[in-house]
């Protein structure tokens, strides 16, 4: 492997070869809006939005955004090659190098394209008036008698051509955007909205692609570190003198810091082994008691309250029918193929680190602080990573592979065991919904009161029209290490309330999608409701007895989302199918529709995984199921035929959807159980293994 030297941007487009770098400043307006690019500095040359116009035909694109699976390389390009009039293969994505792109608060919250997107977007319509502008100063013409074309300027009257490169030989070429640039309108886009192969798909199916945990120097050493049995736990002592001794073997102590670095993985393994160590463990709550620990262990006074309006006491003073429910769901982990890797290398003060993470720009950041050095003396390099699900925001690889590194004098790689990635990374937070909530007999929903403990605040607010409504999100002390995780708590959020909205409908014997649609003015909302159901075939559904048919709807990130379940429950065993599901999306303009469909279908099929199976067991600080083996997720077994909708609304901005698409599945399922056998599960996973059961 050939490492990237250390150079700035400016230096960088030289080694891209001739050609002109486009600086593209963003003015104050743009920045505000697009908060996951603030630069700390406050340095106005690093607000720049880079484009290098290379003398091959090739466009280089810089941003701080990286790829994490959910193929926003691609559809990054796209925005450019629509607005640059180029075609997709003609553009390299320069992503998540903190040398190289300017400063990005990480890919997360669905914020990619919202925010980066329109960025570019404006970056390449900026480049492609200039290269307009230039032509007509070099022909004596007017702008407007010219079209960029495939990488050229054309004056169709004459005949005339010019290449881009041609245009920018040699010149630096800076403008600050404007709030209106020309952008190509929907009804012209010939990029925007097709369908564009990943752009290095085949790398990733021909295992030519190169992870974090493949990468190699000569003379590099592989890394362990030496982890606690248990949460919660204290070293004692530690005997290293077996592991001292071994030939190809560095043993690194730093205080609680314990690690080895070895020539080869195996000794690696093998000194890690025969370290002796004396942890002191304390008390620690279950799996089985977690609920009851999480409530008494929320903060005092009271919660934050997320949204109040009217007053919920004579709301349920205007209600026929009140009910009271409590939702729960454990702790589950993100359980991607990839663990956490990095590789460090240290050279001289300088420090690079090659890891997949979400947040490239805070790992550089953790790791100036725990070395002590200036940020600009840490470079951290993203490769396209397999997965994150919210699960790779922290550097935990990369800071142990630096300090190793450090103490070794080379390059040192760490990648984590898939025990080490269940049990060390972090969870998404096992909660508590508690739901109050009153309706008229007309099925008008009058009072509303929502509190959720520990899971987040995340799509907490309820999609319907309630006059009187409280919700109140109360943060708790977690036994385990939680963190984010797909679409946060708005998954916990829309379980609880979903389930709730059914059972209000059936207190009155009404249709479930009827009772909704009574009760939304939101058009997003209703539109999505009405094309799953319509796909479904909901009304008039004839099923079989013991089958069910449960649907749900939310809204979360700009993305709207509407799902239709079918499922059998055995009224002898309790045994449950998923037979089919329907979910409708919208999210604004669709920038590539096959690859937005992947995005949804991954999505319900996690989804299924935290609605159905997943959940973290531990015992006394230890996790219980570490490994595939023991941690049930979706197998292809339990994936029934999935329908997708897709809603393209070119009359509204893009927005992200990497996150809101899971948040339907677990109520669906949820209602359509109901359904098929009366029972009402409220806690998630709903039949971890595989039946029904009545929990009262």
């Amino acid at each position: 492997m050939n490492k990237l030297p250390e150079i700035s941007r400016r230096r960088f487009f030289k080694l891209l070869g001739a050609g002109a770098a486009v600086a593209v400043i963003l003015p104050g307006w743009m920045v505000s809006t697009d908060t996951e690019s603030i630069n700390p500095t406050g340095d106005p040359a690093d607000l720049s939005s880079w484009i290098h116009i290379g003398e091959n035909g090739k466009v280089t694109v810089f941003t701080g955004k990286v790829e994490v699976g959910q193929n926003i390389r691609t559809s990054l390009a796209q925005v450019v090659a629509e607005e640059l009039k180029i075609p997709v293969e003609a553009i390299q994505m320069v992503m998540g190098d903190t040398d190289l792109t300017i400063y990005d608060r990480g890919t997360f919250g669905s914020l990619t394209t919202p925010n980066m997107s329109p960025i570019l977007r404006k970056a390449a319509a900026a480049a492609r008036e200039m290269l307009l502008e230039m032509a007509a100063e070099k022909w004596k013409v007017s702008k407007n008698l010219l079209t960029a074309e495939g990488g050229k300027i054309i004056y169709k009257k004459s005949g005339k051509t010019e290449s881009y490169t041609a245009l920018v030989q040699g010149k630096q070429l800076i403008r600050t955007l404007k709030e209106e640039e020309i952008l190509t309108p929907p009804d012209n886009w010939q990029v925007i909205g097709k369908h564009i192969p990943k752009v290095n798909g085949r790398d990733f199916v021909t295992g030519k692609h190169i992870y974090t945990s493949d990468m190699h120097f000569p003379s590099m050493y592989y890394g362990k570190i030496l982890r606690p049995p248990a949460w919660h736990t204290t070293l004692v002592s530690a005997d290293t003198s077996a592991a001292e001794v071994m030939d190809g073997v560095i043993v690194v102590r730093d205080g609680n810091f314990i690690g080895v670095a070895a020539t080869n993985p195996d000794l690696a393994v093998q000194a890690l082994s025969s370290i002796r160590a004396e942890w002191k463990t304390e008390p620690q709550p279950s799996h089985r008691e977690i609920f009851n620990y999480l409530k008494e262990n929320a903060g005092s006074g009271g919660g934050r309250t997320e949204n109040e309006s009217g007053s919920v006491i004579q709301g349920m003073t205007e209600a026929d029918i009140r009910q009271k429910q409590t939702y729960q769901l454990h702790y589950i982990a993100h359980a991607p193929l990839e663990p956490r890797a990095a590789l460090a290398q240290w050279e001289g003060e300088k420090l690079t680190v090659w890891t997949g993470t979400q947040r490239p720009f805070g790992v550089r950041t953790e790791l100036a602080r725990l070395f002590q050095i200036p940020e600009e003396k840490v470079r951290v390099i993203m490769p396209d990573t397999g997965s994150g699900y919210g699960g790779k925001h922290s550097g935990d690889a990369a800071l142990e592979a630096a300090r190793l590194a450090k103490a070794v004098g080379k390059p040192v790689s760490v990648t984590w065991t898939r025990e080490e990635e269940f049990t060390w990374a972090y969870f998404r937070p096992g909660g508590i919904m508690e739901v109050s909530a009153g309706i008229k007999k007309d099925g008008t929903i009058t009072a509303w009161e929502f509190h959720n403990y520990n899971s987040g605040g995340s799509g907490i607010r309820p999609v319907y029209n309630i006059a009187h409504q409280l919700t109140e999100y109360h943060p708790a002390e977690s036994p385990l290490r939680q963190g984010s995780y797909r679409a946060l708590a708005s998954t916990a959020n829309h379980f609880a309330r979903e389930s709730q909205i059914d059972d209000l409908a059936r207190s009155i014997f009404m249709d479930p999608l009827k009772f909704r649609l009574k009760n939304l003015s939101d058009e997003r909302v209703i539109a999505v409701l009405k094309a799953a159901a319509e796909k479904f075939g909901w009304e008039g559904k004839e099923l079989p007895d013991n089958h069910g048919k449960g649907i749900s709807c939310g809204y979360d990130k700009g993305g709207y989302v509407a799902t239709c379940v079918e499922v059998s429950v055995n009224p002898v065993n309790g045994q449950l199918a998923i037979l089919q599901i329907v979910q409708a999306f919208e999210c604004g303009a669709i920038i590539n529709p096959d690859h937005l469909k992947n995005q949804v279908e991954g999505a319900i099929v996690q989804g299924m995984g935290g609605a159905l199976f997943e959940a973290v067991v531990f015992e006394g600080g230890r996790i219980q199921n570490p490994f595939f083996s023991s941690y049930r997720v979706p197998r292809f077994s339990d994936v029934p035929p999935i329908e997708i909708v897709l809603l393209d609304r070119r009359d509204l901005p893009s927005a992200g959807a990497g996150e809101t698409p899971i948040v339907g599945i677990a109520p669906a399922i949820g209602n359509a159980i109901r359904d098929a056998s009366g029972i009402r599960l409220t806690t998630l996973p709903l039949a971890p293994d595989g039946v029904v059961k009545n929990e009262r």
